[in-house]
């Protein structure tokens, strides 16, 4: 019996020993695989036209937008009117923008009374047929300001103007027209002169 024993262990360990071996390769193969699997991705998906990766050379490149018409160049003035007691100005007088373009411009306000007021900014375009052209994503004129006691604030002004401008629109004016709004907080405080 104890040879049989003998035997039968020798040939289990054998057996274990093949196994650990096969076990062993197939481990190999499949890491390798997994390696092999990119390269091999990305040849089927270039010959397939499918989610086509990008060369390192054309990422250097920022991505043209083809939304701006760079065949045109528009001249944007910017005009800036007062009705009350403060400063009122862009800071630049005009640029120059491609359609499609995104552009920013600032204009600077200073409150010069000793109390607070409410204000608003009301724009208009010339030439007219340009207004529907004229694209504002931010803007100071979309809300009242509030501003304090000699407070001064610089706004800015973000737009685009649309490529479906008239080709024969090569200047455009924006004008801001800058007035109160309410009763200025120091009359408001002491009441209505009638009162």
């Amino acid at each position: 019996m104890s040879v049989e024993k003998t035997s039968n262990n020798s040939l289990t360990k054998q057996l274990n020993a093949v196994m650990f071996g096969k076990l062993l390769v197939v481990a190999v193969v499949m890491l390798g695989f997994g390696y092999a699997l990119v390269p091999i991705y990305k040849q089927i998906c270039e010959l397939t036209g499918v989610n086509v990766l990008t060369v390192q050379s054309e990422l250097a490149k920022p991505p043209k937008n083809s939304q701006i018409d760079l065949s045109r160049e528009i001249t944007v003035e910017f005009d800036a009117n007062t009705q009350g007691p403060w400063r009122f100005r862009p800071v630049v007088s005009s640029l120059k923008v491609h359609p499609g373009e995104m552009a920013q411009v600032v204009y600077e306000v200073v409150n010069k009374q000793a109390f607070k007021m409410n204000a608003q900014a009301i724009p208009s375009y010339a030439p007219q047929q340009a207004s529907p052209y004229f694209k504002k994503v931010e803007c100071f004129c979309f809300k009242q300001q509030t501003l304090e006691a000699n407070e001064a604030r610089q706004m800015p002004v973000m737009f685009f103007i649309d490529p479906a401008l008239p080709k024969d629109v090569k200047t455009i004016t924006l004008s801001y027209t800058f007035f109160q709004v309410g009763v200025p907080q120091k009359l408001s405080a002491l009441g209505s002169p009638n009162g």
